[in-house]
């Protein structure tokens, strides 16, 4: 089997590539394989070993930054890179997998140069939206004929700065078929599915503690609450709901960010937990009617699919991957900005296509496991050439 070093860009934090991560490792723990984790920590530099599994952390300094309330990035984290390739070479690994161009990312592509072992590399974020996303601060300042022309240079701009780091890799990683059609045909590499599983012992209909004759509708949220998450749409569909005379409803929201002081403004009528994890979580989704989920951005939405483990119906965007999870009109429904409250009215108002949805959500996400995920990565690492048969990045 395949000896890994894996780089990922965040491990403890609170975000769609750490939690795939953590059970990327699990998968390894669990299975005996040789797997190497490279990542950042708040501690001092540590090295440990548990079972097959051996875990490499280095602290970031105090050049680091935030990019996010829960994500920094340390452009000095390269002074670790002597100790780094020290231990990965005494590892001996068959191959070097990241998960993108943040430091973790390009010193893994860089020890994987350096010792001459391939790189596979996974796509978890759509950084180019994000950069389009993030810039409207500047765009809001131009003439408002030429914004959408600036968002799609930048967008463009980032995701051509994106691929030239990702065709370093010989294979690479997407959550879903449209990203793995962009990144073949922007890269010339070779893409495989690696998707998203989901706890369903945890994740369960049977966490929920409210009463079912409440008559009460919670829609939920968990997530990231940035601006790429688009989570302007809760206000809006608050605004919406009220102005059709809908009072018995409130807003559960799960997790943090930097809108989270302008979300508490516009959304009275909302509970805000904070960060959950374990059963906490897990009674927070099961507790919810409706899972609203706003975000443009996503590529695969980890969240959604929790909240169908659930019973939860979902309502996502056409865009990204969640759409992927939701069947429309069985699970929950895909829909534009501008029909939101609609897709909520029709799963809330109506108690047996809800119960429908609810049994539908739950008999979906009981078809995928994080396993079949991770044996899926590990048959496409087979696939990888040796060093000496590999052709240079076209």
């Amino acid at each position: 089997m395949k000896r890994v070093a894996y780089f990922p860009d965040s491990f403890h934090e609170i975000n769609g590539v750490a939690h795939t991560s953590r059970h990327f490792e699990a998968f390894a723990r669990r299975r005996g394989l040789p797997f190497l984790c490279v990542r950042a920590g708040d501690r001092p530099q540590r090295l440990a070993t548990e079972g097959s599994v051996t875990t490499l952390e280095f602290p970031r300094g105090p050049l680091s930054f935030p990019l996010d309330k829960d994500l920094r990035l340390d452009p000095a984290w390269v002074l670790h890179f002597s100790a780094m390739v020290r231990e990965v070479r005494a590892f001996r690994p068959d191959i070097v997998h990241v998960t993108g161009p943040s430091e973790c990312g390009l010193m893994g592509a860089w020890a994987a140069h350096h010792l001459g072992v391939p790189l596979a590399a996974s796509w978890h974020t759509n950084l180019h939206e994000y950069a389009a996303m993030r810039s409207r601060w500047l765009l809001d300042r131009l003439p408002s004929a030429g914004r959408a022309a600036a968002a799609r240079r930048i967008e463009d701009g980032a995701l051509g700065l994106a691929c030239v780091f990702y065709r370093w890799a010989r294979v690479v990683f997407a959550p879903n078929a449209e990203l793995c059609r962009l990144l073949e045909e922007r890269t010339g590499r070779p893409c495989h599915l690696m998707q998203r599983g989901v706890d369903t012992e945890l994740f369960r209909p049977a966490r929920r503690e409210r009463d079912a004759a409440d008559g009460e509708i919670v829609l939920g949220f968990v997530g990231r609450m940035s601006v790429e998450k688009n989570v302007a749409l809760l206000a809006r569909v608050q605004r919406e709901l009220e102005a059709r005379g809908v009072s018995n409803f409130r807003f559960r929201i799960v997790g943090q960010g930097a809108v989270e002081p302008w979300l508490r403004e516009q959304l009275p009528r909302a509970e805000f937990a904070g960060v959950l994890r374990g059963e906490a979580l897990a009674r927070a989704y099961a507790g919810m009617d409706v899972f609203v989920f706003p975000s443009h951005t996503d590529t695969f939405g980890n969240v959604v699919l929790e909240a169908l483990a659930s019973g939860v119906p979902a309502v996502v965007t056409p865009d990204g991957g969640p759409k992927s999870l939701v069947h429309d009109g069985a699970t929950g429904f895909v829909a534009a900005d501008a029909d939101f409250t609609e897709a909520i009215l029709r799963i809330a108002g109506d108690p047996s296509l809800h119960a429908a949805m609810r049994a539908q959500a739950r008999e979906y996400a009981m078809g995928a496991s994080w396993d079949a995920v991770f044996e899926k990565v590990y048959a496409a690492y087979c696939g990888v050439r040796p060093p000496a048969q590999m052709a240079e990045p076209a």
